[in-house]
């Protein structure tokens, strides 16, 4: 799943391919994709200006039609210095949507696997569009205090608080991985029962590994942004490698949709949490 760092990655490499440029057509390759009744024709024959990113919100002003696209969990961005021919139909695979622009290019956005959870809003008015509105605030942008002020409101695991849209957005499965290990913290502890110290050493930890992630990946272009992104994780993904701070294997805890990667000496002295495939398998 994108999250901030390499979509804020991604923001700046739209700029520089996308602004100024007019859109010819947009192309529809998934119809499940479009998640507003105004349609993506609206947007031909304007010209693209500002791209901003909103938790793991793409925004693509074209002329006061508002493109916002959510990448969900399998979705991702292409850039074509040629538009390729022909015209997607339904058996496009991976595609999803396409911008075709004036001077020939064209950006897609693609998903992979069944799920068709990607969504593509066409909007005047984004900032009004529930998948926004019900975002809290940007991760990174919260300071110690207001971060502490969440995590004593409640009793919530601090995996899910880190990951919660609504409570704060833009930090996914793997950039908390990394947060959580940063602060040697277990990912099931309660978040309510963390002290000043602990609530401070983590939110240090998240400050600290969103801003390092986002200054090594910026100027990536879209086509090596996952590979790069995989470069800079210590722990996640790397369940059976050994943790890069003690040695230790690393450990998981697998869900039916996604997995994380722990320490068990760094972040839970030493115990291995229960891998919820295996609870399922024993019931």
């Amino acid at each position: 799943m994108p999250e901030q760092p390499e979509l804020d990655a991604a923001t700046g490499h739209l700029r520089t391919v996308l602004r100024g440029r007019r859109v010819e057509h947009v192309e529809i390759a998934a119809i499940s994709v479009l998640k507003t009744a105004a349609p993506p024709s609206a947007l031909a024959g304007r010209t693209i200006g500002a791209i901003r990113r909103r938790g793991k919100h793409l925004l693509i002003d074209v002329e006061g039609q508002f493109l916002v696209v959510h990448l969900a969990l399998a979705g991702w961005l292409r850039h074509h210095a040629v538009s390729p021919a022909p015209r997607p139909g339904p058996r496009a695979g991976p595609l999803a949507l396409r911008i075709v622009l004036d001077d020939g290019s064209a950006v897609d956005v693609t998903e992979q696997g069944t799920r068709k959870s990607v969504g593509v809003w066409v909007s005047d008015q984004p900032d009004q569009l529930e998948t926004l509105t019900r975002l809290g605030p940007e991760a990174s942008e919260l300071d110690g205090q207001t971060f502490a002020q969440i995590l004593s409101g409640t009793g919530s695991q601090l995996k899910t608080v880190l990951t919660d849209q609504r409570v704060m957005a833009g930090i996914g499965n793997a950039w908390s991985d990394e947060i959580l290990h940063r602060a040697r913290l277990s990912p099931f502890a309660a978040a309510n029962r963390q002290d000043r110290r602990s609530a401070a050493g983590l939110h240090a930890a998240m400050t600290t590994v969103l801003s390092e992630a986002t200054e090594q990946l910026a100027g990536v272009g879209l086509g090596r942004l996952k590979t790069a992104k995989k470069k800079l994780l210590a722990i996640h993904g790397r369940a059976g490698s050994s943790c890069p701070v003690c040695g230790e294997t690393i450990a998981e805890v697998s869900y039916a949709d996604r997995s994380l990667q722990y320490c068990p000496s760094c972040q839970t002295r030493g115990r291995r949490l229960n891998d919820r495939r295996m609870d399922r398998l024993l019931r």
